[in-house]
């Protein structure tokens, strides 16, 4: 099946497109005279129909870019610069509470209908939205056909991961009859106020304002609703704990409570023969990880995450993250409660 938005450059557009390939040094930055993108597009042809000289046409449009290399590569010594502290100063902050706030109002009633649909709690959908884009003040500005190609044909790392995106990617742009080039989002292709990538808004956004399309950068509601989809589909247990601080015996035994990563494993009983419980003296039924939060030259921060933490290091796989979203979440809760109570 031919794409049917595409169309050819003309004019000043595809004098600047020439300049601009003039302008590579880098040979793979001509994505279609390649053999592996010929493979890819071969396969996209077999498995899904595509016209060939229609994504060929895309790829001799898509760039190799050295910034999302050097973006999405590790830290030369990723142990040494960890710090929970510095990590949670990026997201816990004024600026990022005020906005959400008035995020939580201006869409209240979006928020409030998603989380009683999919049973997660309105904080945890502002966190995410929060932690990710500021409330849609930073989505991306790379071209996705670009970045996804970058990763997908020169990061052999994780290549297998970004070519599965940049096939979702085009599928999407088919199914929502868009031209696959005019989609922007982050170094890594993802999307939107929520950032999904190209396979997460195919298997889990919603229509959630009901216009008939799914639309995560221009409708907020679709964002907050597909949030919430995303955190239930991936097991969200509704009226359960996140987190809790759990407190440490000087005689406990961490070694094998940590080893288990962020896997809830361990009951309360389990925990309390390490030597561990929550810090409020009532251990929370169900299962929990033990996770250290980590900030060189200080005390590690001690909590218990439950099926909640880890449902929401799905989107994320990252204890800092999780934290992150459930502080942010909490922080804007608070400050817009009070907000309430001094307009009283």
């Amino acid at each position: 099946m031919r794409i049917s938005t595409l169309r050819p450059l003309t004019g000043a557009v595809s004098l600047l497109a020439a300049l601009a390939f003039l302008g590579h040094a880098h040979a793979a930055d001509r994505y279609a005279d390649r053999p592996e993108t010929q493979q890819f597009i071969n396969e996209m042809h077999e498995r899904h129909g595509f016209d060939k000289d229609a994504l060929t046409f895309i790829f001799r449009r898509a760039q190799y870019l050295p910034s999302v290399i050097k973006a999405i590569s590790p830290p030369r010594d990723p142990v040494a610069v960890r710090s929970w502290q510095r990590y949670r100063g990026r997201f816990i902050d004024p600026v990022r509470i005020k906005a959400g706030i008035a995020f939580w109002e201006r869409h209240r009633e979006s928020i409030r209908a998603a989380s009683d649909k999919y049973g997660v709690p309105e904080e945890i959908i502002v966190g995410i939205i929060g932690v990710e884009t500021i409330y849609g003040r930073n989505t991306g500005s790379y071209q996705a056909v670009s970045a996804l190609s970058t990763l997908a044909f020169d990061y052999p790392r994780r290549a297998e991961l970004f070519r599965g995106e940049l096939e979702n990617l085009l599928l999407m742009a088919r199914e929502q009859g868009r031209d696959p080039l005019d989609y922007q989002g982050s170094y890594a292709g993802a999307l939107g106020l929520p950032q999904f990538l190209p396979s997460s808004v195919r298997n889990y956004a919603v229509d959630f304002d009901g216009d008939g399309q799914i639309d995560l950068l221009n409708s907020p509601k679709d964002a907050i609703g597909s949030v919430a989809r995303y955190m239930q589909m991936h097991g969200w247990e509704s009226g359960a704990p996140v987190a809790v601080r759990a407190a440490v015996g000087t005689d406990a035994n961490l070694v094998p409570l940590l080893a288990n990563d962020i896997n809830p494993a361990f009951d309360a009983t389990a925990l309390a023969s390490h030597g561990v419980r929550a810090a409020s003296g009532e251990t929370p039924a169900g299962k929990a990880a033990f996770v250290e939060l980590v900030t060189p030259g200080e005390d590690s921060e001690y909590w218990l995450g439950y099926q909640n933490f880890y449902v929401i290091t799905r989107y994320n796989r990252s204890s800092f993250y999780a934290m992150s979203v459930f502080q942010l979440g909490e922080a804007v809760k608070a400050a817009r409660e009070a907000a309430v109570t001094a307009r009283r």
